[in-house]
């Protein structure tokens, strides 16, 4: 069976970071800082929020204006489905729900927009148990 996850963290540099926190105690923060030292471009989404980790931020995911592979989302369920509306938009190739955020429409209108989806997974992680040599 094919590794879809890595796939993604293989193919996916981009990663516009929706709710993207410059709080450093915030769970999105150390998220995104980590991917970044790991060599991905991080894209801060937050309309509370000018920039994030030297990145510039954007308002919202329809204001970005650069190409983003990858659309990792921390916000609620219920912020989701106009999350995916955009990713959608905007070209996106993969939306990723981080851990504890499950929204199965939202899910399957990304899917039958030709997206893929990773739902209450954390991205860290994923690429921590990927790529990172775990030590004895």
């Amino acid at each position: 069976m094919a590794d879809t996850i890595r796939e993604i963290l293989e193919k996916g540099k981009t990663l516009a970071f929706v709710g993207l926190s410059s709080k450093a105690m915030r769970p999105s923060y150390g998220v995104a800082a980590y991917m970044q030292r790991h060599g991905y471009r991080i894209i801060p989404v937050n309309p509370n929020e000018e920039s994030v980790l030297g990145e510039k931020g954007y308002a919202s995911l329809d204001a970005v204006q650069e190409p983003f592979d990858v659309v990792v989302i921390f916000r609620r369920p219920e912020f989701v489905p106009e999350v995916v509306e955009s990713a959608i938009r905007k070209g996106a190739r993969v939306v990723w729900m981080q851990e504890g955020i499950v929204h199965e429409e939202a899910a399957e209108r990304a899917r039958t927009a030709g997206l893929k989806v990773v739902m209450d997974h954390c991205i860290l992680k994923e690429y921590a148990k990927r790529f990172v040599i775990q030590r004895a």
